[in-house]
């Protein structure tokens, strides 16, 4: 869905509200957090009041976005499958950076997400803090737990997860070739992540 809103169509209010926010979804990953509900508005094909009566304030709306690009795209099944120790935890890495990675590399995700950092946007933190809080710390405990690896520090945990994200932001922030298929790379990066803390073998 684009978010234009095509003459003479009339849509329920759920429909109207999905419209309009996946029109801001696509303007604000294009301009930034600072483009107006007016520019909006017109750009989608809608009176600015049309916009109010479903999102009272532009706070309110960029609220919306930030639950529909990123909290959305937390899957409820990552802690369960981190936790399933039936599967060998290089496995878990593995699967869950693969998964991670498709849910965020899409150029609204990105784009925003820079937008919303270099603007001074709370929405970075909450959502860094999140997955720290519930994603990161919950591998590193994992990891730990595995045996033939040292307990990995927070640091640690965002240096690989930093690692990974950076792919996303070659291939849409700056614009650099990267593989179409990137699970080697993460492979290749969480492989490299553990190996780099495995203890070594006594005698």
């Amino acid at each position: 869905m684009d978010g234009v809103v095509r003459p003479g169509r009339r849509l329920e209010p759920q429909a109207r509200r999905d419209q309009i926010l996946a029109g801001a979804v696509a303007y604000f990953a294009e301009v930034g957090l600072g483009g107006t509900t007016r520019d909006l508005a017109q750009r989608i094909g809608i009176t600015q009041a049309l916009l109010y009566r479903y999102f009272a304030s532009k706070a309110e709306l960029v609220e919306a976005v930030f639950e529909r690009v990123f909290l959305d795209r937390l899957s409820p099944h990552w802690n369960a499958e981190i936790a399933d120790r039936s599967r060998p935890l290089e496995e878990r890495l593995r699967h869950f950076y693969r998964q991670y990675a498709a849910a965020i590399f899409t150029y609204e995700w990105m784009r925003i997400f820079m937008w919303a950092g270099l603007a001074g946007e709370a929405l970075n933190q909450r959502y860094l803090s999140r997955v720290g809080d519930s994603l990161l710390a919950q591998l590193r405990d994992e990891i730990a737990a595995a045996g033939p690896y040292g307990a990995p520090d927070m640091e640690a945990m965002w240096a690989l997860h930093g690692s990974i994200v950076y792919l996303g932001i070659r291939r849409f922030i700056y614009q650099l070739p990267t593989p179409d298929d990137v699970s080697p790379v993460i492979d290749e990066s969480v492989d490299r992540f553990l190996a780099g803390i495995r203890r070594p073998q006594a005698g």
